[in-house]
């Protein structure tokens, strides 16, 4: 067991003794499934993203996520507010610039957000992170990777330097990098892809852990191989991606942090 599984341990502990509320601007698609991930981890979710209340939320969350999947122009304002306030208050924020590449408003949108605030994360798939680059025009396929995590890893730790934040770049391995430490984590299942709003979950999931663990690349890490393993655990008896859904919430609520040290799969380099 590495020291990495050990902070995963130590990071479930945290979040299921803290239950830190988790503030959440993100998705129509994913909110309900998003807020009982969060909720079967340990956490305490809320979804407000009305502009004249986030800025209060945000005081007295643990970690802002904000989920660009379902924009807005009103939506883009009050993740520009409450992404200040936070920046403000020191308040971790996990920023998922789901589909960034596929339209110029999202791209947009994202990029604007880490112009803005200090963004601690970004989750992504491999050709959402690219998107993000100032030198390179990366087009995706709706919010879809046409990408793999092998391609983006070459130039992953040069983005997080140029974008001053840590990356997590999602696919069959993950990838975590802040531009100096670079971690692969190979929890999963081959199901995840079959279920609307696991990239999504796995950044709210990353928001709890970040609440609780100052570093955000072990943040990241440690709450990538939770989902994953919960993931493996649900597929064993799932017969599809319907009970899988299902499965998972019941697998992220029973795993133990004892569980978890000896499953996670977190390397260095």
């Amino acid at each position: 067991m590495s020291k990495f599984s050990r902070q995963a341990a130590e990071n479930l502990s945290k979040v299921r003794e803290r239950k830190p509320l988790i503030h959440n601007i993100t998705n129509f698609v994913v909110m309900n499934y998003t807020a009982n991930v969060l909720l079967a981890a340990g956490a305490s979710p809320v979804m407000a993203h009305a502009e004249h209340e986030v800025e209060d939320m945000v005081a007295f969350a643990g970690s802002l996520v904000l989920n660009i999947g379902t924009l807005t122009d009103k939506w883009v304002a009050s993740m520009i507010r409450a992404g200040k306030k936070a920046t403000e208050l020191k308040t971790p924020i996990v920023l998922d610039p789901v589909g960034a590449g596929a339209t110029p408003f999202r791209t947009a949108t994202a990029k604007e957000i880490l112009q803005e605030t200090a963004v601690h994360v970004v989750r992504g798939n491999a050709s959402e992170i690219l998107a993000l680059r100032n030198t390179q025009s990366v087009v995706t396929k709706g919010v879809d990777s046409l990408h793999s995590v092998e391609e983006v890893a070459a130039t992953a730790a040069l983005l997080a330097e140029e974008l001053k934040t840590t990356l997590a770049v999602t696919g069959p391995v993950d990838l975590v990098t802040d531009g100096d430490r670079v971690l692969h984590i190979s929890n999963g299942h081959s199901l995840m892809p079959f279920v609307t709003g696991t990239g999504c979950s796995a950044t709210a999931l990353v928001g709890a852990f970040a609440a609780v663990d100052p570093d955000p690349v072990t943040a990241a890490a440690t709450a990538l191989a939770f989902f994953g393993l919960a993931g493996e655990n649900a597929g064993k008896t799932a017969a599809g991606p319907g009970s899988f859904m299902t499965l998972l919430l019941d697998e992220l609520y029973a795993i133990t942090p004892e569980e978890l040290e000896s499953g996670a799969r977190i390397t260095e380099g």
